[in-house]
């Protein structure tokens, strides 16, 4: 379920130049019938949304819907192609990495006249809204789901290892030492003659289960690896946070978690980048790695791995031993500029964003995170009647653990050029040298 997680770089999407808005302002556009055209890259999403088209029809009589699904891989590319051509969707899921891009082009309508007309209460979602206010201020979509990182354990490894649930849950750290974590995973790791990692004679180099999956990642936000870590002092990727000048990789508190970070795999606690070809869920249900970060939208995949109990526990807490904290990301519901059917694809994504129809849509996948809280109320109640406890992920977001996944320019750029640097590190073809060239590299890229 990769659409909660920030859309990894894709090739670079560019219009030969940037495109004026076909048109602008709230309540332009639209007749009292008509279809609205609907796309998002979730193949879950579009099928599970069809269950408010019944009701949006008989409040909205003579406005019909439809929905379109598009592999992430060519979503991007056939959205572009769409406001090159003129017939872009009316409405569409957007990631928050492309909203620079397509503002700046004019291709995005902004919500403020709408949702004041409306009376919309942009207070119903419990997470998102700031991540889709632009630089000029103005509100460029509704939060249409969220994501949050656990940590996902095997649970009779974790038994056998002397250890119970509560003291995953209660895993404390620090860049320093690793506090608890680093001893928890390093004796959860087992080479391949029956030796932890905490104990003599440990052989690093023929290891049959890590204490970890991989925290070091090319990914250059490291939303389910090592950010929910590095957050827990206060560290924010970004400076400012929205729409950041500069990413922060020069912090010598960072420095110093990215060798933590790196340290891991070099001591056999944790695989190297690269050394799996199958993903989080695959190696914890393997048995190569006890403990697993990984991103909310894995939770009930986690959770059906055949014959084995998997334990969801919250992120670590911090130096300070309270604070928990991660990244969250929203996608966002926005409407394209240059429809000719604005109003009834407003009334499409603001009944899109209520509670009942965010209810519908997410209890009849159960995979995503609905943005509205009663509505994810709704949905960790199912998931428990079935077995799978999403209670983190519900005290994450009440207890103020995530933050927002704030926007920033060019995307896109950041990713393809940030991402390399970040992959020679954590394969020692760099050292440290490395973060002060990404800060640079970044400030620039920002300023692009």
């Amino acid at each position: 379920m990769r659409t909660r997680r920030l859309i990894p770089a894709l090739a670079v999407l560019a219009l030969a130049a940037p495109l004026a808005a076909c048109s602008a302002g709230g309540g332009g556009g639209g007749s009292a019938g008509g279809t609205v055209n609907w796309w998002t890259w979730d193949e879950k999403q579009a099928v599970s949304y069809k269950e408010c088209l019944a009701g949006f029809e008989e409040e909205n009589p003579g406005v019909t819907v439809n929905i379109s699904q598009y592999g992430v891989d060519d979503y991007f590319t056939k959205l572009t192609a769409g406001f090159v051509a003129g017939n872009a969707p009316d409405a569409f899921q957007n990631s928050v990495q492309f909203f620079d891009a397509y503002a700046k082009q004019g291709q995005l309508e902004p919500l403020d006249d709408y949702i004041a007309k409306s009376d919309y209460d942009l207070g119903v979602f419990n997470v998102g809204v700031e991540n889709w206010k632009y630089t000029d201020g103005k509100q460029y979509a509704l939060p249409l789901d969220w994501a949050a990182s656990a940590i996902y354990f095997n649970e009779d490894m974790v038994t056998q290892a002397g250890y119970t649930a509560d003291d995953i849950a209660s895993m404390t750290w620090n860049p320093d030492d690793g506090g608890t974590f680093d001893e928890i995973a390093t004796h959860l790791t087992i080479d391949e003659n029956g030796v932890r990692g905490d104990e003599p004679g440990f052989d690093k180099t023929k290891v049959a289960t890590y204490g970890v999956g991989n925290l070091g990642t090319e990914d250059y936000i490291g939303q389910t690896t090592w950010n929910p870590f590095i957050s827990t002092t206060g560290w924010k990727i970004g400076d400012p946070a929205a729409w950041a000048t500069q990413f922060r990789y020069d912090d010598p508190e960072f420095i110093k978690t990215m060798d933590w970070v790196r340290g891991l795999s070099d001591r056999g606690i944790a695989p190297k980048l690269g050394e799996f070809t199958i993903g989080d869920t695959e190696q914890l249900g393997s048995g190569k790695v006890a403990m697993s970060s990984g991103g909310s939208w894995s939770a009930t995949t986690f959770a059906q791995l055949p014959g084995l109990e998997v334990g969801i526990a919250p992120t670590v807490l911090g130096p300070d031993g309270t604070t928990r904290s991660m990244m969250s990301n929203s996608n966002g519901n926005e409407l394209w500029a240059g429809s000719k059917n604005k109003d009834n694809a407003w009334k499409w994504i603001s009944y899109m964003g209520s509670e009942d129809c965010q209810t519908k849509a997410a209890l009849q996948s159960g995979s995503f995170f609905p943005s509205i809280p009663g509505a994810m109320d709704a949905v960790a109640a199912d998931q428990l009647s079935k077995g799978v406890d999403l209670g983190v992920f519900v005290d994450a977001a009440k207890n103020g653990w995530i933050y927002p996944a704030y926007p920033s320019a060019n995307g896109s750029e950041m990713g393809t050029t940030i991402q390399p640097l970040m992959e020679a590190y954590f394969t020692h073809e760099r050292d440290d040298d490395v973060f002060p060239e990404m800060a640079a590299t970044s400030k620039e890229i920002l300023a692009g």
